[in-house]
């Protein structure tokens, strides 16, 4: 099973879009899937206020892991971090129009109305598991490039 395969499935399970990307790449960079779990909570449905899509959080924390400055003089490394987040959002805002959630769901979800309504109208059963898929799927290429190169 491919990992963005696995992210979905944590998903539908009942996970939140952050934590599913992130949990499935964090254990082999050294962070137990449960700690990867507690890191990546807040950061579901957009910080729960609609902003950054909590899939693209956490492939964001997945590249930070992996390739994130962590000391003070390493400036090749947040260089290539920052590059490397660029590359991941322009990549998830052409495949789905935008990197917003509350533009992917169309709902605004830091309301208790908008909230509702989204969960109401499925959206976190019909939209945001292709979300989590495409966020592993391109996180996935990206660590697949960056190994090779």
């Amino acid at each position: 099973m491919e990992r963005s395969d696995e992210a979905e499935k944590l998903f539908r399970d009942g996970f939140n879009c952050s934590q599913a990307v992130f949990s499935v790449y964090a254990e082999e960079m050294g962070v137990q899937a449960e700690m990867a779990m507690k890191i990546a909570c807040a950061f579901g449905g957009g910080m729960r206020l609609g902003n950054t899509c909590g899939a693209v959080t956490g492939a964001l924390m997945v590249i930070g892991l992996k390739y994130g400055k962590s000391k003070v003089d390493d400036n090749e490394a947040r260089d290539k971090t920052y590059a490397l987040a660029k590359q991941l959002q322009a990549r998830f805002s052409k495949t789905n129009g935008s990197i917003m959630c509350r533009d992917l769901l169309g709902y605004d979800l830091s309301t208790p109305e908008g909230y509702e309504k989204a969960k109401e109208n499925q959206v976190f059963l019909k939209i945001c598991p292709k979300l989590v898929k495409d966020a592993g799927v391109i996180v996935e290429e990206i660590l697949r490039l960056e190994t090779k190169a």
